[in-house]
């Protein structure tokens, strides 16, 4: 089985790394369950034959130094090899229009709290008035959707599922990111130059976050 394991980790790396980024699972575009299951999937992949073995390659992408996480592509658990993050920095460091406007309440407060601080842990966030009406996973995921945060999802001592919010200089200082300066017009063209490939080559229709929240 570890055999098993590594062989299909090195496979998903080259591929994460020849793109860029990689999906954990898409119905179209390449992702960590297609390399691994040889097949396209629908719905959730735990009901797999081989749901231990995404689970374990996705362990493993998750502690590789050179892999982060974000919800980079169509909302979804994105996989993003080092060589681009200082394109992802630069627009998520941004505060663009599609990222700042519509936000709750909550997550506004959210977001001012996670710069003040640097790093939050969804378990330990005050519930406030504006918090009250949405959980703070919830208010979390509407950060992490426009980029305005880094997330990373931990088990807590009690052994239930948090997550780590913090802001993208706290990460790349966590990180060892050395961050190259780059334009952000420059790093979301290098992006969609690659996703624009993957959706015609897949008949897919994947977006990025701004240009889907325009």
């Amino acid at each position: 089985m570890t055999k098993r394991i590594d062989t299909q980790f090195d496979e998903v790396f080259r591929k994460i790394s020849d793109i860029g980024f990689l999906l954990e699972s898409d119905p179209k575009l390449p992702s960590v369950c297609s390399i691994i299951t040889g097949e396209l999937m629908r719905g959730s992949w735990w009901s797999h034959p081989l749901a231990q073995t995404i689970f374990q390659v996705n362990q493993r992408l998750e502690d590789h130094p050179d892999v982060t996480i974000t919800k980079l592509v169509s909302g979804k658990v994105t996989f993003v090899h080092r060589t681009v993050w200082p394109e992802v920095f630069s627009i998520g460091t941004a505060r663009e229009a599609w990222q700042m406007k519509e936000l709750s309440a909550a997550a506004k407060s959210l977001l001012k709290e996670i710069d003040k601080k640097g790093v939050l842990r969804t378990d330990q966030i005050e519930v406030s008035k504006s918090t009250s009406k949405q959980k703070a996973g919830d208010v979390a995921r509407e950060l992490e959707r426009k980029l305005l945060i880094h997330a990373d999802q931990i088990h807590t001592e009690s052994g239930a599922h948090a997550k780590i919010l913090e802001t993208w200089k706290h990460w790349a200082d966590r990180s060892n990111f050395d961050f190259r300066e780059i334009r952000l017009d420059e790093g979301k063209q290098l992006l969609e130059k690659q996703l624009d490939k993957l959706n015609t080559e897949f008949a897919a229709d994947a977006r990025f976050p701004w240009t889907s929240f325009v």
